[in-house]
């Protein structure tokens, strides 16, 4: 014989007919019985009728809504048990209270009315069925809402019930309710439908359980918060034993016991999906590792604070019996040794009730001042990581504390193999999501916001949708462009933006605001974020720390956050150290050369870096290469540059060597020597009658830089070109003795910056190791596709970092 046991969400009015089919199906080939809960919400629509009725609120609304929802089919009546119900409810709107033992007799009508109209449903469709209520085969002790079976004499009323009943019948038996011996109504607590088809596959050594609910079997999480959860196709009982007491939904903590005496394996399958194999629990685990992870929600955390109980015996033999005295269950328990400290997890409804029990049981203490506060945290929940060995366990906390959610407790259970966190349920989602990516090796999910669609932030998007799947494949990160932002309007979408995110800004963009971004991430609990600063904005980088603050990293290719104050470089790195957060900008001097890893490599190895000179502007570089390489005068040069795209817009940006100057500070900052761009001595390369006026004025002016420049390149020695070159030289020990120089110099044509060409920089850094040979860092100085790149490459670094 088999048994099947359809949860409330399989018989609701939308699924009742596939329970119907499959159990017509499984009846041709063999015996089955079937266990049946409550249709749909009827349990908890039947509790909020006896909230309603003992407040003295109207409930006859309520009422009929219940029952013209249990009427699926006219042919079968529910006039005794609706009779019943109006007797009890109006017997609680009396009273204003309603007893334990009414609150189970009121439920225990939602499955006797399930069981009912599923057997006569049975009946029409020409299968042999009968109704059987389980309050005549269950005894129970006489405790309410979550009675003890009386195992010796349930047995021999099932046994013998069924003894009398055809085995080509459906028997179709209620869950969740049983009875006392004296016949009173009882339940057998949460998910208890599930102990009682369990129980009567016990009792009538059935050759498998099969649990149909509205999932395809259990899964590595809850798919419903983390979709990327996949389904664990074998677990022995052992396993799922311990996902029913860490929460897993589908399961009652007293469900396996009774399969294990008996060896009966459990099938998880689904009601809507019913030819899908689910998951099987059965004797042996089919491999080690960690399996799932559950959780419990609905929680409150309390909290004891003494220093009065150090070293006092007995503290939480106290505690335990204040709080079973008022009948509640403690889930987790967590102290110092000192005892100084005691965090206790119970359920919400439960938490003013145990610090009232508490508070009473430590009155004395408080008087001594042993104790100095109990005190409540609420709306907490507690994520279990089962099959989690605590050697393990600093992966998926690392992450997430790089994601900002911070533990309130940790447990770790006797066994050793399984963990559980306590944090608040508002971190709850987004925490699942982080654990699953880290420890079930699905794809990371890395989620970038990117601030800037210029030529270079346009060109990185394509790169980084281009690349995706091949990533994906090589790396197993998907990186996922969630939010693309210019200073006015931001577009978003939470499964990533894709290929015509042109066309979708125009159409779907909103006005931008920080806190309009960060509400999204919220809602969608992303993790992983990364910010991409791709503009060249003076004032965006003041939302930096406030991004680190939210739990961003940071890639930038503006290079203003390194190089206005020195105070806020060192906030801004102060700011990263306590929010354990990293900021790459290695495009902010060479481009896409490693330049400032390599440095930064050095640097921190102890390395005596003693200079560090080069061409740091691709735009320059092709400027003086071209002018010193070709008899042309200057000003065709420069209008070439412009033309070609080398230049900003406003050439003068370029020219005035500002830029260089700022990324020689950069490398100085590296260093850590706490310059101010003020201390860099730039030449201006524009003669000073052009360095103000319009854009177009200077446009048409071009040609007064042929004569000065021209009488520059004539009066240099023999086989010499022309360079403008950033110097960091001096004692590079000292900010106050440091050198940073920008000028335009003239070398000889063989030497490693006389032989640079086209748009090409080049670095050169001495070391005390390394004497008079430079290492020499050569390649593409500029261009959109090249800068973007670099950024690309600072984002894969994080990613990468993100699985350490």
């Amino acid at each position: 014989m088999k048994i099947l046991k359809f949860g409330g969400k399989s018989l609701a009015n939308d699924g009742i007919e596939k329970v119907l089919s499959i159990i017509a199906g499984l009846a041709k080939t063999e015996p089955i019985s079937v266990v049946v809960s409550a249709r749909g919400n009827t349990t908890d629509e039947l509790e909020a009728l006896l909230e309603k009725a003992s407040k003295g609120e109207d409930y006859t609304a309520d009422f009929q809504q219940l029952k013209d929802e249990q009427q699926y089919n006219d042919s079968v009546s529910f006039e005794s048990e609706f009779q019943l119900l109006e007797k009890l409810l109006e017997g609680v709107s009396l009273l204003k209270d309603y007893s334990p033992k009414t609150k189970d007799l009121v439920l225990a009508q939602g499955e006797l009315m399930s069981a009912k109209l599923v057997a006569t449903l049975l009946q029409q469709k020409g299968l042999e069925s009968t109704f059987v209520d389980s309050r005549e085969i269950f005894k129970t002790d006489a405790v309410v809402g979550n009675a003890q079976i009386i195992n010796s004499i349930s047995k021999k009323l099932t046994r013998d019930r069924f003894a009398t009943i055809s085995p080509n019948c459906v028997v179709v038996v209620t869950g969740f309710i049983a009875s006392t011996e004296k016949g009173d109504t009882t339940t057998l607590g949460r998910n208890g439908s599930n102990y009682s088809a369990a129980l009567l596959a016990n009792y009538l050594n059935a050759s498998e359980l099969q649990n149909y609910t509205h999932v395809d079997g259990i899964f590595t999480a809850n798919p419903e918060l983390v979709p990327e959860a996949k389904i664990i196709r074998h677990l022995s009982y052992e396993e799922a034993n311990e996902l029913a007491n860490f929460g897993a939904s589908i399961l009652h903590a007293k469900t396996i016991i009774p399969l294990i005496e008996k060896g009966i394996p459990l099938r998880i399958k689904n009601t809507f999906n019913s030819e899908d194999a689910g998951t099987l629990i059965h004797q042996e685990s089919v491999q080690e590792g960690i399996k799932s992870i559950s959780v419990i929600k609905d929680n409150a955390l309390i909290v004891m604070e003494g220093r009065g109980l150090l070293g006092k015996v007995g503290v939480d033999a106290r505690i335990f019996k204040a709080l079973a005295q008022k009948g509640i269950s403690v889930s987790i328990i967590s102290q110092g040794s000192s005892e100084r400290g005691v965090g206790l997890v119970v359920a919400s409804k439960d938490a003013k009730l145990a610090k009232a029990a508490i508070d009473e049981e430590f009155s004395h203490d408080f008087y001594t001042n042993d104790v100095s506060s109990v005190s409540i945290v609420e709306d907490v929940a507690v994520i279990s990581i089962v099959g989690q060995p605590l050697a393990t366990f600093h992966h998926p906390y690392n992450a997430l504390i790089r994601n900002q959610i911070v533990p309130l407790l940790i447990n770790n259970a006797v066994t050793g193999k399984n963990v559980s966190l306590v944090l608040k349920t508002e971190k709850l989602h987004k925490a699942l999501n982080v654990i699953h990516g880290e420890i079930f090796g699905v794809s990371r999910r890395i989620n970038l916001v990117i601030f800037g669609k210029g030529t270079v932030g346009a060109t990185l998007i394509d790169q980084v949708i281009a690349a995706h799947d091949n990533i994906l494949h090589r790396k197993n990160i998907s990186l996922r462009i969630v939010a693309i932002a210019n200073s006015q309007q931001v577009l978003t979408n939470a499964k990533g933006i894709g290929s015509h995110w042109r066309s979708a800004f125009d159409k779907e963009a909103v006005p931008y605001s920080f806190d309009t971004l960060q509400a999204f991430v919220d809602k969608h609990h992303l993790e992983n974020l990364i910010a991409v600063d791709v503009t060249a904005s003076k004032t965006f980088v003041d939302n930096y720390i406030p991004l680190i603050k939210s739990g961003y990293d940071l890639v930038s290719a503006n290079k203003i956050a390194n190089t206005i104050s020195f105070d806020f470089y060192q906030e801004l790195r102060k700011t990263l150290k306590q929010h354990q957060k990293t900021y790459l900008y290695e495009t902010n001097v060479g481009a896409g050369l490693p330049l400032i890893d390599t440095i930064r490599l050095l640097h921190h190895s102890g390395e005596n870096i003693t200079r560090i000179k080069g061409i740091f502007s691709g735009t320059l570089s092709y400027l003086f290469n071209t002018f010193s390489a070709e008899n042309k005068p200057f000003s065709e040069v420069l209008q070439h540059a412009i033309n070609s795209g080398y230049t900003e817009p406003d050439p003068r940006e370029d020219l005035c060597g500002n830029d260089v100057g700022r990324k020689l500070l950069i490398l100085a900052r590296e260093l850590d020597l706490g310059n101010e761009f003020t201390d860099v001595k730039i030449q201006n390369l524009i003669p000073e009658h052009l360095r103000e006026g319009s854009v177009q004025d200077f446009l048409q002016r071009l040609d007064e830089f042929n004569a000065p420049y021209q009488q520059i390149k004539e009066a240099q020695a023999p086989d010499h070109v022309l360079r403008y070159v950033g110097d960091l030289h001096g004692d590079l020990a000292s900010t106050e003795t440091v050198q940073l120089d920008v000028s335009l110099v003239s070398v000889p044509r063989n030497s490693a910056l006389g032989q640079v060409k086209g748009a090409d920089s080049i670095f050169e850094i001495y070391t005390e190791s390394y004497g008079d040979n430079p290492i020499v860092i050569q390649g593409a100085g500029a261009g959109a596709s090249v800068t973007a790149r670099g950024v690309f490459g600072d984002i894969l670094r994080l990613a990468e970092k993100s699985r350490f």
